[in-house]
């Protein structure tokens, strides 16, 4: 090691790194202070000390705002890389060990909410030692996310063909087309998609993939798809029908009470409900942590239990 480096290596702690870390992803000394449990003149003490190591201003406020240096900004470059390689070691020395740990981040689109959480219950009795956050977003937000490596693992219907992903289907994923009880359509023998859509449709925002799948099954069939409003999630879609706003096409999934209730009724179309599957999706060039690798293989292995576990919940 060059003897300036050494030199400076040795004014440094892995606390005052960690300090400045907070400090610089919250824009906030005392935000820092509370998250590690900090008074807020300690943390400003950690980051003058290391000020004074480094021989530069790392934050500087312009009236209130707490703002970072050009120097702060390759500081935090090198900080992330350094404790991602650490989080890989700690995470390869308990994989020697036997044991599955570190992080997962999961990003799932807004229809599988409804899906995710039985998903993960197996999983983290299997590996309570892994720290799992789930970021919940449309189709497009989460493959933006994927693409700037925010995420590693993602669930989604809808597979983006014009990247690099591999993708592992592992539950149908049914959306039908839905009316709140006591429609007129309800009362004809034979509903075209055509007269259904003409009810006052009630669509998602765009970049949904539950959206992009309608858009694609009415341009195969040739039909002009128009909504007469459009909302930001199924949820809201689902009470605005109920509310008698008109009718939608949602994941079955995701309306099963409302389903067995009957303040939600299933209308008959052709060539209805539109099947998909739900897929574990990740970027080809990404190579897989413990934690992801132990997810994918939970998922692979126990596809025909999903399957199983979700037809008994639409047969209820």
């Amino acid at each position: 090691m060059p003897q300036s480096v050494q030199s400076l290596v040795n004014r440094l702690t892995f606390r005052q790194l960690q300090v400045f870390n907070s400090v610089y992803e919250l824009s906030s000394y005392s935000r820092a202070g509370d998250m590690l449990g900090l008074s807020q003149p300690a943390v400003s003490n950690q980051i003058r000390q290391l000020e004074s190591a480094l021989e530069q201003p790392l934050f500087e406020y312009v009236g209130r705002q707490l703002y970072s240096t050009a120097t702060a900004k390759r500081l935090a470059k090198c900080i992330h890389a350094m404790f991602d390689e650490i989080q890989r070691f700690q995470d390869d020395l308990s994989e020697e060990a036997g044991l599955i740990s570190g992080e997962l981040n999961l990003v799932a689109v807004s229809t599988a909410q409804y899906v995710v959480p039985y998903l993960l219950r197996a999983y983290t009795s299997l590996h309570p030692n892994v720290t799992i956050n789930v970021k919940v977003m449309n189709r497009a937000a989460a493959i933006k996310r994927l693409g700037e490596n925010h995420d590693e693992l993602a669930i989604m219907g809808m597979v983006p063909n014009d990247k690099p992903m591999f993708s592992i289907p592992f539950l149908n994923n049914e959306l039908i087309a839905v009316a709140p009880q006591n429609h007129p359509l309800l009362a004809l023998e034979d509903i075209s998609l055509s007269a259904f859509l003409e009810h006052n449709l009630l669509l998602r925002e765009a970049g949904s993939g539950s959206r992009l799948a309608l858009e694609l099954h009415c341009q195969k069939q040739r039909i002009r798809l128009q909504a007469e409003m459009e909302i930001g999630s199924n949820d809201a879609i689902k009470h605005a029908v109920i509310a008698g706003l008109g009718v939608a096409v949602l994941p079955k999934l995701s309306i099963l009470s409302e389903l067995t209730l009957g303040t939600l009724i299933e209308v008959p179309i052709k060539d209805f409900p539109l099947r998909r599957s739900w897929c574990l999706i990740h970027p080809q060039g990404r190579h897989p942590t413990p934690a992801m690798r132990s997810f994918i293989d939970y998922i692979q292995q126990n596809i025909g239990q999903f399957e199983t576990m979700f037809s008994r919940m639409k047969d209820r």
